[in-house]
């Protein structure tokens, strides 16, 4: 069976056994950045997993039509050298794909320098529905919002501060305050409660202690950067500290990501009360904006930074 001009493979009137040889030995002929489409009468997933075992994650996977009666798949081969787009890459272009990120529990912002393919692995997640569900996305025109990516990065700095860093420091008091108040008064039935006050307790702690550092020592040195020239002294410790930072916010995305675990995503019992419900409602909001905020920082502020940096020594 030849693909045709178009490059397209109907394996629907191939023989079952011979219809991953068959896609092998075509995808296999592909020059670097050409691409195959597959036409099949099921899902092809199995085929994905094949794939990516036999020849590595060498390859995109685009679902151009999925069913009932026909399905089509664009393979296409990578270009060596070429990367696969990060969480953090794809989150930044289009903002509007981390919520399919947080709807599977994948960390766009801690852990956004993970592929997707490399985080649904972790998750044990079926890759080909995230991707599909990705690539559905793009289909909807993408109407106009924050150009964070536009942003000057001094700007953002001061963004980030008045916006994200504000929001921490005025909602600490209120869920150091509620997840006490709900671990004493339902800590003896619920005993999860006492480890979320006592992470929660660590969040706030670490936070505190984060911002301090940043609003200090490496947001100033943001507006040193954009105001420096080739013949300015660079400070290589500062833009260092960003490793730093970024364990941090590792570390405090871990700390969250259990409150959720051991909450049940944050599932409210049925002898809850008023306070209760408010609680997670509180730490959710928090996890929502601390999300954005680590993005902001993780995959446009700091990459930002070191380029800046590194082009002002050439």
């Amino acid at each position: 069976m030849e693909a045709t001009l178009e490059n397209i493979l109907d394996v629907t009137v191939l023989d079952p056994r011979v219809k991953h040889p068959t896609i092998f030995q075509h995808y296999d002929a592909l020059e670097e950045g050409e691409s195959l489409t597959i036409h099949n009468d099921h899902d092809p997933k199995p085929l994905y997993y094949q794939l990516l075992g036999e020849r590595g994650n060498v390859f995109t996977w685009e679902y151009l039509e999925d069913g009932p009666e026909l399905w089509r798949v664009k393979i296409r081969k990578n270009i060596t050298g070429e990367c696969e787009e990060t969480l953090g890459e794809i989150a930044v272009k289009d903002l509007r794909k981390a919520e399919i990120f947080k709807k599977y529990g994948l960390d766009f912002c801690c852990g956004g320098k993970k592929t997707v393919k490399e985080a649904c692995a972790d998750k044990g997640l079926d890759v080909t529905k995230v991707e599909q569900e990705l690539q559905q996305l793009d289909k909807v025109q993408l109407t106009k919002g924050v150009p964070y990516d536009a942003w000057p990065i001094d700007f953002l700095a001061d963004y980030i501060v008045n916006t994200h860093h504000s929001y921490v420091k005025k909602s600490i008091p209120d869920l150091l305050a509620y997840s006490k108040k709900i671990m004493q008064v339902h800590g003896s039935g619920h005993s999860e409660l006492t480890e979320v006050y006592e992470l929660t307790k660590s969040v706030a702690n670490e936070l505190t202690e984060h911002m301090v550092s940043e609003e200090t020592i490496l947001f100033p040195y943001v507006k040193e950067l954009v105001k420096a020239d080739k013949n300015s002294v660079l400070n290589e410790e500062k833009i260092a500290s960003i490793a730093e930072m970024e364990a941090e916010h590792d570390a405090v995305g871990r700390m969250l990501e259990r409150i959720r675990l051991i909450t049940n995503n944050y599932a409210l019992p049925a002898d809850s009360c008023a306070s209760y419900a408010l609680t997670f409602k509180l730490l959710q909001d928090f996890e929502d904006d601390l999300f954005l905020h680590i993005h902001l920082e993780n995959n446009i502020l700091f990459p930002k930074m070191i380029k800046l940096q590194e082009s002002l020594k050439n």
